[in-house]
């Protein structure tokens, strides 16, 4: 290891372009890997919300924001299954939002009942309230500027019908474009003109001591026109439809391949050309009699000690550029095991590069070190 250190420090220019390809092809891994977790987290976040451990949709709905109408009375059937200790009612369209200055958007309008949970985003109730003051909406902070709603509460117009702004919530960006509003469900109703016997999403909780799988397969036989999935199932089926059947999805997953295929040429080509530098070092090693053990490992120690001090720099450069790409994609998200994912095949494509190299360093003649 010490050699190995000392030829890396022998030529310090070529030891910092190297690191700094690594921390490129790094940079680029991880930045498109927020990406990616960002956008399947956005997807599947206000399903996940919710309490409920069993959705009900109509047939074929393939992820939250593209809901179908189905019967109420799917609800009331869905409450006299054993185990089903909670109902409530969820709908989602889109809408169009007039702001105080009298232009127009599209907005994601979003209502629930407050049986989906307290961590589903709804207008709170008022103090002593049994039900949220009436033609109230809330809506994400990221949206503040883009809807003119800078000062609240601020009276606004959905679908011609008069609402107030009343709040803002943190972490339910929309990654669609059109912002998400929040509302209850009886005023989304009133919004968009939803009949009393129609609904779209009927979200259900299982009481303790039932198996939510057991229910949801009695569910299923007494609702056969209906679909029947557990929380896990919706949010990973609105996660693959997004990235699957969608061209922003595939563009997103695509640019995280390309990013990894990058770093690995990046990593290759600047160990590899390091490697090349040194031939007349490893010429020496084997004229005074190193074996070829020997100068594998030597190479294979600098290719992974180059790629640990990349993969230092890469990550301290990626999470403050990550917090920063968070004014402009609210919804960018970098998990914790993210770092430590990318860090193995970073070292894999290292010591792939120093396996090329090293048949270079290997082919080299001892006699070399003799020559004038």
């Amino acid at each position: 290891m010490k050699l190995a250190w000392n030829n890396i420090l022998h030529d310090r220019v070529r030891f910092a372009v190297t690191v700094a390809g690594m921390a490129f092809a790094i940079f680029l891994m991880v930045f498109q890997g927020s990406l990616l977790a960002g956008f399947l987290r956005a997807a599947s976040k206000l399903v996940e919300a919710t309490d409920a451990d069993l959705w009900v949709t109509a047939r074929g709905v393939p992820c939250f924001d593209f809901s179908a109408p189905i019967p109420k009375r799917f609800a009331e059937i869905a409450q006299g299954v054993p185990g089903i200790q909670k109902a409530a009612r969820i709908v989602t369209t889109y809408a169009e939002f007039r702001g105080p200055g009298g232009k127009h958007h599209v907005v994601g309008l979003v209502g629930a009942d407050p049986e989906a949970g307290p961590r589903f985003p709804s207008p709170r109730l008022q103090a002593g309230a049994r039900a949220p003051e009436p033609d109230t909406v809330v809506i994400d902070q990221s949206s503040v500027a883009a809807l003119d709603a800078r000062t609240m509460p601020v009276d606004i117009e959905i679908n011609r019908r008069r609402a107030r702004v009343t709040g803002q919530i943190e972490g339910f960006s929309s990654f669609l474009g059109a912002p998400y509003v929040f509302t209850s469900y009886q005023d989304a109703e009133r919004y968009l003109g939803i009949g009393p016997e129609e609904s779209r999403f009927v979200v259900l909780q299982v009481a303790p001591g039932y198996d939510p799988l057991e229910v949801k397969r009695e569910l299923q036989r007494r609702l056969p026109e209906a679909d029947v999935w557990t929380q896990q199932e919706f949010a990973r089926r609105s996660q693959v439809y997004w990235v699957s059947q969608t061209g922003a999805g595939m563009a997103i997953l695509a640019a995280a391949l390309l990013a990894f295929l990058i770093g690995v040429v990046v990593a290759s080509q600047t160990i590899y050309a390091t490697t090349m530098e040194n031939l007349e070092e490893f010429a020496t090693l084997k004229a005074i009699g190193a074996s070829q053990g020997f100068v594998r490992r030597v190479v294979l120690v600098q290719a992974l000690a180059c790629g640990l001090a990349g993969y230092g720099v890469g990550l301290g450069a990626t999470l403050p550029a990550v917090n920063a790409a968070r004014g402009a994609i609210p919804w960018v998200y970098t998990p914790p095991w993210l770092p430590g994912l990318v860090l193995p095949p970073s070292l894999l494509m290292c010591a792939l590069a120093a396996l090329i190299s090293i048949r270079a360093a290997l082919s080299v003649e001892p006699a070399r070190v003799f020559r004038a």
